[in-house]
């Protein structure tokens, strides 16, 4: 089976997520979003050019500006310090989080899907189902009037 043609928006969802993920592990502070970035897209090469860059850098660069706040609307929905989080699982809950807080454009099970799905290619085995979790009480505090015109 032929595998499937990846959408610019989840090539940049997918670089993002390894910028956040490299601010995770290394402790960079979050006003060296600009080092994180170029060695991201350095990483990536040609295949940079796929990605929907203008969403790679508002996810990436609005991850690294409202990370505060982010972590506020996840951290009681979790079953752990914000700080035992693998840290794909920390990455991809920012953003996601970022998704449902502040594009209103992107359809909140679309906003949880992208995030579950990048969970799944490089999280752990089961880190995908937290994900989702996590995200679904994120969409009801953020998103009730989506949700419930959706049900």
């Amino acid at each position: 089976m032929a595998k499937q043609k990846k959408s610019a928006r989840r090539q940049a969802r997918e670089y993002a997520l390894q910028g956040v993920y490299a601010w995770i592990i290394s402790g960079f502070s979050p006003q060296e979003v600009g080092a994180i970035d170029a060695h991201v897209q350095n990483e990536a090469k040609a295949e940079f050019g796929q990605a929907d860059i203008t969403w790679y850098k508002t996810l990436l660069y609005g991850v690294f500006d409202q990370h505060e706040s982010l972590r506020e609307h996840f951290q009681p929905f979790l079953d752990r310090d914000v700080n035992e989080l693998s840290p794909i699982e920390h990455g991809v809950l920012l953003l996601g989080t970022y998704e449902l807080v502040h594009s209103l454009d992107v359809p909140y099970r679309v906003a949880i899907n992208e995030a579950v799905e990048l969970a799944k290619e490089f999280g752990g085995v089961d880190g995908f189902k937290f994900v989702n979790g996590v995200l679904d009480k994120v969409a009801a505090e953020v998103r009730p009037l989506e949700l419930n015109t959706a049900n």
